[in-house]
């Protein structure tokens, strides 16, 4: 008889979380710092536009001059601070498990592919054209939607103000993201920031992530086993 015994062998680095992480902080610190016009041309030229890809020969002719790839570029442009933080506190929260379950070019493949639907479903629901859509919301909820395809029975630290007191609890993940996904549903149609948040790219972006889990988790599972040693 021969019995399989798992090596023990160093969990590998998670490098890109990090480094993304790093890119839309240097990025936005990059925008920030450049004068005025500056600003106004980097948000002109690589900002994804609404309302325009209504239209096969628009399709066309985006690919053919490379305005497509706004779709992707657009991730790495915030409006401000606080979009930027939001979007990094989720990324680390939901990326640095995610990676290490699919692999560094897997999660970065899910990231990019992931934001460039999400904003191409806001580019499609937006009425009015030329507006820009930005930052990084669209592919963070791709990570969210596979963190809930991968580990369904999980479990979210919470802290719960009582009183003077902060109570730490633990809440099921399917129950907390159920919630923030209708959230996003019911805010795309009504809510705070009606029309200046694109909710309907958290939305896409969330469903892109959990179908992608899905059809990957079988590489998913191999790679798993083979760190494991088996």
């Amino acid at each position: 008889m021969f019995i399989a015994v798992p090596s023990r062998q160093k969990s590998p680095l998670r490098w890109a979380t990090p480094l993304l992480f790093a890119v839309l902080w240097l990025c936005f610190t990059w925008v920030v710092l450049a004068p005025d016009g500056e600003q106004r041309r980097l948000l002109l030229e690589w900002a994804a536009l609404s309302g325009g890809l209504a239209s096969p020969e628009a399709w066309r002719a985006s690919l053919q001059d490379g305005n497509s790839l706004r779709l992707a570029s657009a991730l790495f442009l915030h409006a401000d601070w606080a979009h930027l933080l939001g979007n990094l506190v989720f990324l680390l929260i939901f990326g640095l498990p995610a990676e290490r379950a699919m692999g560094p070019w897997r999660f970065l493949l899910l990231f990019l592919a992931g934001g460039a639907v999400a904003n191409l479903a806001a580019v499609a629901v937006i009425n009015t054209p030329d507006q820009l859509i930005i930052g990084a919301s669209g592919a963070v909820s791709s990570l969210i939607g596979a963190y809930l395809a991968l580990f369904p029975g999980a479990r979210l630290g919470l802290v719960l103000p009582l009183g003077l007191f902060l109570q730490f609890v633990k809440v099921p993940a399917a129950l907390l993201i159920g919630i923030w996904a209708l959230l996003q549903f019911v805010f795309t149609f009504i809510g705070p920031a009606y029309g200046a948040v694109a909710w309907s790219a958290h939305l896409a972006g969330f469903a892109f992530g959990g179908a992608f889990a899905l059809l990957a988790r079988a590489g998913i599972a191999r790679r798993l086993r083979r760190s494991r040693g088996y």
